[in-house]
């Protein structure tokens, strides 16, 4: 398997420091995070959802793209994925996220997915889902970037057999999943193997982080929290075993958000974390 970071979880790097300290600690690729960055903020201290500085910008010209794509291949890198942030049914922001994908040479870019809320009405929500995803394969077929949904808490595809009857029908060359065993923490927990078998052909890449549940006291309710990937409700030894059953040896991508230790610290301690289990 290959190993890259999810850049989401370096907010403190710009992209330069980001490629320089993944090379360093033996990363395979960098999966790109990509979206609008708000100038109002730029002055804010960095974090993964504001003024993160490793980031791809969404509107960056196909100069500013080459000159990434270059940049991550001088340092050793390739990029399996996109982490694009997209709305479902946005259509131009789909199809403007795979042209700068294969810019940038990476097979895939991260797609939506429908939410779900106490007022969502579920087959209608996979109906959605399903036209906007056969407007993603057309796109694709047109620029030879898979469009990914990701198996994530709050919406329709919170467990590897809801993405599956999401993606079920579409080409797997061209629709995908990412799966994500620690947002199942959250939400949508499945037997790893079983849930591996049930996506298939669609398992198009992973995701790695950890997150716990805990009794909070003030509110009466049970809770999520992230934790590091060797410190939670996901026994990565395991998911590792079950990928490998299945015949998987595509990439885990770090995504960590335990906040736990500095971001050069943690990069070093997860690759040699998931390095023991590979075999």
């Amino acid at each position: 398997m290959k190993f890259s970071v999810f850049t989401v979880m370096m907010p403190d790097c710009t992209l330069e420091e980001t490629v320089r300290l993944l090379q360093k600690y033996g990363y395979d690729g960098v999966e790109w995070r990509f979206t609008t960055l708000d100038p109002n903020r730029q002055n804010e201290t960095p974090s993964f959802w504001v003024n993160n500085l490793s980031t791809v910008p969404a509107d960056s010209s196909i100069e500013q793209l080459k000159s990434i794509a270059e940049l991550t291949k001088a340092h050793g890198l390739v990029i399996p994925n996109l982490a694009a942030y997209i709305s479902t049914g946005d259509i131009l922001a789909t199809e403007q996220a795979m042209k700068a994908a294969a810019v940038l040479g990476a097979p895939s870019i991260r797609i939506a997915v429908p939410g779900y809320n106490k007022d969502t009405r579920y087959w209608e929500a996979l109906q959605s889902g399903r036209e906007y995803l056969a407007e993603v394969e057309k796109l694709s077929k047109r620029y030879s970037v898979k469009g990914t949904i990701e198996t994530h808490h709050g919406n329709i595809a919170s467990s590897a057999s809801a993405a599956r009857r999401l993606v079920d029908g579409f080409d797997p060359d061209h629709i995908g999943v990412i799966y994500d065993p620690g947002n199942m923490v959250h939400e949508g927990f499945e037997a790893y193997r079983m849930g591996l078998e049930i996506l298939g052909a669609y398992l198009a890449h992973v995701h790695v982080k950890n997150a716990a549940s805990f009794y909070d006291v003030d509110s009466s309710q049970w809770r999520v929290a992230w934790r590091t990937i060797d410190d939670g409700e996901v026994y990565w030894p395991q998911v590792i075993e079950a990928l490998q059953a299945i015949g998987y040896d595509g990439w885990l991508s770090m995504e960590d958000f335990s906040m736990s230790a500095p971001t050069e610290e943690t990069l070093e301690k997860h690759i040699s974390y998931l390095k023991q289990f590979i075999t």
